[in-house]
């Protein structure tokens, strides 16, 4: 009768722990169609609707990867103080569509990202641009397992262009579309955090789209695994 029981315990399967995602809007408006995304087995999510609610605690020891798909222009020192510790302790971020245009003065955030959108010309550069409604033909440009799974696909998206985009990231997905910048999904060099930003995400055509829903559960399974 043991030997049944131990049989029986041994080929039952096995609970896996869900991610723990704090998913942070706010600054933007968005379609509810991106909360979606999140209904995929193996992430358990909260949500906070600003960046000042997001950060006024410590939030190491409550989530293992924060989604950021917000769009504040300042934070308090006291927010910005909890998200770089939580960044500097090895936890991690996936930062999905306007989240790149956040914080356009905090040189820290441009460095966490890999990325910079200018709303006004800044440093002998034009303002960045982007362009709604789109066809977007994306192509995988690195085998990885923020990638795995996904072939060439096309979705319609907004696009964003004149970017600053860090020379030292790690690009992971491409568009050819000529009103946006080349890359679209590239893995910031940060050297504390594992940290994935992903121009992708306006609207419900891409919330829907299987490709782009496989991109976000890998991006934030791959960086939940940080060492």
């Amino acid at each position: 009768m043991w030997v049944a029981l131990l049989v029986a315990a041994l080929s039952a399967p096995q609970t896996v722990a869900s991610v723990r995602v704090l998913v942070i809007t706010g600054g933007h408006s968005y379609p509810t169609s991106f909360y979606t995304v999140f209904e995929q087995p193996g992430i358990a999510w909260d949500h906070a609707v600003s960046s000042e609610e997001a950060y006024r605690d410590d939030l190491r020891d409550r989530y293992d990867v924060l989604v950021l798909h917000d769009m504040p222009k300042t934070l308090s020192a006291a927010g910005q103080q909890h998200l770089r510790e939580f960044a500097e302790s090895g936890k991690c971020l996936v930062v999905v569509h306007h989240a790149i245009v956040s914080y356009p003065e905090w040189d820290w955030y441009r460095d966490l990202i890999g990325a910079r959108y200018f709303e006004q010309p800044r440093d002998g550069r034009s303002a960045s641009t982007y362009r709604h409604d789109q066809q977007m033909h994306i192509a995988v440009t690195r085998a990885h397992p923020v990638t795995e799974g996904l072939a060439p696909f096309t979705v319609l998206d907004e696009t964003y262009k004149g970017m600053w985009l860090a020379p030292t990231n790690a690009v992971l997905l491409t568009t050819d579309n000529p009103t946006g910048d080349a890359p679209v999904a590239w893995i910031s060099a940060y050297p504390r955090s594992r940290v994935v930003s992903i121009q992708l995400g306006h609207g419900p055509e891409s919330h829907r789209d299987a490709s782009f829903r496989r991109l976000m559960l890998n991006a934030i399974t791959w960086t939940a695994t940080a060492p």
